[in-house]
């Protein structure tokens, strides 16, 4: 039993090593729960580096001032559109890139890589302009209160501004984790996260000859960091040896494919524009409560999303598989790689909700000392935890009718869960019925549960086996 023993863990240990190196694998063949493991691990590792990032970041912030930490929230539930945006853009690139790798069609593959950064770019350059010329503008609309918009409108302006990093850190990461390539998506985000991690404090406190800048430091600090990860994700594309290998002669426009990844994006746009712009009223919403109330529920946000990263990494191995195998003609395959991977993601969610409605409290003190702060975000944590169950498999779901080229179900699921349900029940909460914050924080746990069961019923009824892409 012993040697069992020893001989299984050697085993995962040798596997793990292999999905953190990028060990070339064919996922439309062999064993799917080692498929599931292989995607699962570097995603969930590149996703728990962007979430230790996310709460290192808030912890500097918050030595700033509460002002700060409510800039972030408002500036950032505004920067969701940009990430509606991208991860619409990334669906598809997921969507398609991983169906004419599961075919066998690496030439079109790369020309589908060219077309999506091109995209990208273009749409960037409009956003950049309007986060240059109107930061304060910006805020103001989102309910900041003046003496947070003189201290927090650099912060926006160069978040905005510098979008194209975010554009293109999610694009081209979404390449490589269609092509199965998710080892090369884990590293360059691990750069992108360990140098804002470093340079966090020397923007934002100063060093030597570097001003203190202030939130406007962070803000910088992460825009190298992405824009230093995003010439390494281009130098991988064009030199690595990956599955994706680009040369300069396809970088043509293809005005044909370019319509066809808007065609397939539209409903991944749609869906995350529907969903972030939610996340931007609620966070209108809770303005209403003043700064530390605000402050309590961006930390909680933060805090959350520790854990949601992970999850979301493994919903985005179930769409790899999902597209891989939908392209080798194995439908049937792709199907039982959902449930193996809701599964494994509903175990992990279900331990995290027990710890966090447990020491919600201990977590919120480690960012804040106002007793506000702590009790609103606390209160935040707990009741979101209490759906962290139905999130596990509503993320995976809908991930892989994303994976499958239909974005559609999901953008109609969206719409009803959020627009239909969670907005007008957190204004009638929080507002008319006067139950406060914690009618916003009720009003999310009932939407995410509402979207996971609605996309249990709708993958059941298996339409997303036959769309085309």
């Amino acid at each position: 039993m012993t040697t069992n023993n020893q001989t299984s863990k050697q085993n995962i240990i040798q596997l793990f090593k292999e999905a953190v190196l990028g060990k070339q694998q064919d996922f439309t063949q062999g064993s799917i729960k080692k498929a599931v493991f292989m995607l699962s691990i570097p995603m969930i590792l590149e996703m728990l580096m962007e979430s230790i990032f996310a709460l290192v970041d808030i912890i500097y912030v918050s030595r700033v001032s509460v002002n700060a930490v409510a800039t972030v929230g408002l500036t950032e539930s505004v920067l969701t559109l940009v990430y509606a945006l991208a991860i619409g853009l990334s669906m598809a690139a997921t969507a398609l890139v991983a169906r004419r790798v599961g075919e066998k069609n690496i030439e079109k593959a790369n020309e589908t890589a060219v077309q999506v950064i091109f995209l990208g770019i273009l749409i960037s350059i409009g956003i950049s302009i309007v986060g240059i010329l109107f930061p304060k503008e910006i805020l103001g609309l989102m309910g900041g209160e003046p003496a947070l918009i003189e201290e927090g409108y650099g912060y926006t302006r160069v978040l905005l501004g510098g979008n194209i990093t975010v554009m293109l850190l999610f694009l081209i990461n979404a390449i490589f984790r269609g092509a199965g390539d998710a080892s090369i998506a884990m590293w360059t985000l691990i750069l992108s996260n360990g140098l804002n991690i470093i340079l966090d404090p020397i923007f934002i406190f100063g060093l030597g000859p570097i001003p203190a800048y202030g939130v406007e430091g962070a803000a910088i600090a992460t825009t190298i960091g992405r824009g230093t990860a995003v010439v390494t994700q281009l130098l991988v594309l064009f030199y690595g040896s990956g599955k994706i290998k680009l040369m300069l002669k396809d970088l043509v426009l293809k005005l044909a494919l370019i319509f066809d990844i808007i065609k397939v994006s539209l409903g991944g746009i749609g869906q995350f524009l529907i969903g972030t712009s939610s996340w931007v009223f609620l966070m209108r919403i809770m303005s209403e409560f003043g700064s530390e109330v605000l402050a309590g529920y961006t930390i909680a946000i933060r805090i959350m999303m520790f854990t949601l990263m992970p999850a979301w990494g493994m919903s985005n191995a179930a769409a790899t598989l999902v597209g891989q195998n939908l392209g080798a003609n194995q439908p049937e395959r792709a199907e039982k790689s959902v449930w193996i991977t809701g599964k494994y993601c509903a175990y992990f969610m279900g331990l995290v909700s027990i710890i966090y409605i447990a020491f919600a409290p201990t977590f919120l003190s480690w960012f804040s000392e106002s007793e506000k702060v702590i009790t609103y975000g606390s209160l935040c944590l707990q009741i979101m935890a209490a759906g962290y169950i139905a999130y596990a498999y509503g993320m995976v779901v809908i991930q892989s009718f994303n994976g499958s080229g239909d974005t559609n179900t999901p953008t109609i699921i969206n719409f009803i869960c959020f627009w239909l349900v969670q907005l007008p029940f957190a204004y009638i909460m929080a507002i008319v019925l006067d139950f406060g914050p914690q009618g916003v924080f009720w009003a999310i746990t009932v939407a995410e549960v509402l979207i996971a069961v609605i996309g249990i019923w709708q993958f059941k009824k298996g339409r997303w086996k036959t769309v085309m892409v």
